[in-house]
């Protein structure tokens, strides 16, 4: 049937990307006023003009029954719906936002993916068996295996699949607790997010998947104990939908700030760098059919956020090279280390923050660096001792810092701090530059109970039938602590699979 469509504009390509809700002067002492912002006001932060503009379905096309409902519209929703498009389903995707893209848009850094044909490519030796184990150990063995063992085994095919859409992650770099190089991003270096939803929703478009904004589900309906649909609110109207299947994709609760006060009064305040529409609704509505929940106090806190904005650093400028020092201009941890431990070491300062350092080259390695410094958050000077002056640290320190820095990238070695990873480029080409941060909320690893499946629990371990979820709205993968490269992952190759799924059980 020939659709009809509406023009929307979309996220900007970059500063949605890194932009979020709210500031604060510190991770421990910000203002309850940083935190107070409303969520209109985030969220029309977060709809500004681009290069592109996106096409979605006019409500006018809305249709009373669909094959599968997919609720979100991030990238695990897209996922879903292109993978049950594939398997001849009829999918529709509903997005509570003006815009597709979720808390995808902001991802920065890439996608981790083992035994890739891109890692062989560049002669990089990897195993499914070696990102297993650095994901446990970054989640302190607290992660559910049998979900991790899925992720790392179908990571290298939903690389191909992606780059079989012209969705192509061929430049790989370092992450935090990542062992080799692993992270898959553009093949500029530039952030994941904007490539990958603009390269997701040209897809959706080419494949005539309706696509939904502003529509909000607001309960998932059953029918002789199975699920059958949705119910929506649409221009201002509230309509039910039927469907054989749901898949919820809304992403995690981040921007609700209630809900991270009750699992974590230590993180009232803080800065969060997630989308305004990260607001935990999935998971309230799944728990009202009796959905099990897992880990909803697992909460991430990253550790390069510039305070006043609420703006990601993304791991790929310490991934490709740069250091952390303190007020002091000296370094103070391993910066490839895991989030949770860098963040911890942040806030064990005296000051409560610190400043990358790097150089001219790594700016041109991490093309988001240009973002960084035509918003302001970069402070810049021809030599380091110029840089120290700015940042008011001893210029001889620093220099000494970034000395003894450089031999060891010489060495191939950190006696201090032991760092193995990321070593491959000194810093000794000027100008130089400064981006003062602190830790802020990242990323919540708690959330619905789902087995490889992606089918809903419940608290017994039984399925709810036609009930499906993926991506941050579910928990026990990434245990106490994701690592950084892992969301992308979770999305894609569970995305993918709940599409699957939800079109096996459709045609039953």
């Amino acid at each position: 049937m020939k659709k009809s469509f509406v023009k929307t504009l979309a996220f900007g390509l970059v500063s949605t990307l890194i932009l979020s809700a709210c500031g604060a002067e510190t991770s421990s002492t910000s203002e309850a006023s940083s935190s107070s912002q409303t969520k209109e006001t985030q969220a029309s932060s977060e709809v500004v003009s681009s290069a592109s503009v996106y096409e979605y379905t006019n409500p006018t096309e809305l249709q009373e029954t669909y094959d599968i409902v997919i609720v979100g519209a991030g990238g695990a929703g897209m996922a879903a719906a292109l993978s049950a498009k594939d398997a001849g389903m009829n999918p529709v995707i509903f997005e509570k936002a003006p815009v597709a893209g979720g808390n995808t848009m902001k991802s920065s850094g890439g996608m981790n993916a083992s035994e890739t044909k891109f890692q062989e490519e560049l002669g990089i030796e990897d195993s499914n068996e070696l990102f297993f184990e650095d994901t446990l150990t970054g989640g302190k063995g607290t992660n559910n295996q049998e979900l991790l063992h899925y992720l790392v085994d179908n990571s290298a095919s939903a690389i191909d699949w992606l780059d079989s859409m012209g969705i192509t992650l061929n430049n790989i770099s370092y992450s935090g607790g990542a062992s080799v190089k692993r992270i898959h991003r553009p093949a500029d270096g530039s952030s994941v997010g904007t490539y990958l939803v603009d390269g997701l929703i040209r897809n959706i478009t080419e494949q005539s998947i309706p696509l939904f904004v502003n529509s909000e589900v607001t309960k998932i309906n059953e029918t002789d104990g199975k699920v059958s649909g949705v119910e929506i609110i649409i221009e201002g109207e509230t309509k039910t939908i039927t469907s054989d299947a749901v898949v919820v994709t809304t992403g995690g609760y981040g921007s609700n700030h209630e809900m991270i006060e009750s699992f974590r009064p230590d993180l009232k305040g803080y800065v969060s760098t997630t989308a305004a529409s990260s607001t935990g609704d999935g998971i309230k509505m799944i728990e009202q059919l009796g959905g099990a929940t897992v880990d909803m106090d697992q909460i991430q806190v990253h550790p390069t956020v510039v305070q006043d904005s609420g703006m990601l650093i993304s791991e790929t400028v310490r991934g490709e090279g740069a250091i952390l020092v303190n007020q002091q201009g000296e370094r103070f941890v391993n910066e490839l280390e895991t989030r949770d431990n860098v963040s911890a070491a942040e806030t064990a300062l005296p000051e409560q923050y610190a400043y990358l350092i790097f150089d001219n080259e790594l700016a041109k390695r991490a093309k988001q660096v240009e973002y960084y410094e035509s918003e302001g958050a970069t402070i810049k000077a021809d030599t380091i001792e110029e840089l120290a002056q700015q940042i008011d640290i001893d210029p001889a320190t620093l220099k000494a810092t970034l000395d003894t820095w450089n031999n060891n990238v010489k060495e191939q070695k950190d006696p201090e701090f032991g760092r193995e990873t990321a070593m491959d480029y000194d810093l000794t080409t000027g100008p130089f530059y400064a981006i003062k941060i602190a830790p802020g909320i990242h990323h919540t690893m708690g959330g619905v109970q789902i087995n490889v499946d992606t089918q809903v629990l419940k608290e017994d371990g039984s399925v709810i039938p036609g009930l499906y979820a993926a991506g941050e709205v579910t928990g026990g993968i990434h245990g106490q602590n994701r690592i950084g490269g892992n969301a992308v992952a979770d999305i894609m190759v569970f995305g993918r699979q709940a599409g699957v799924q939800a079109a096996k059980y459709a045609n039953n």
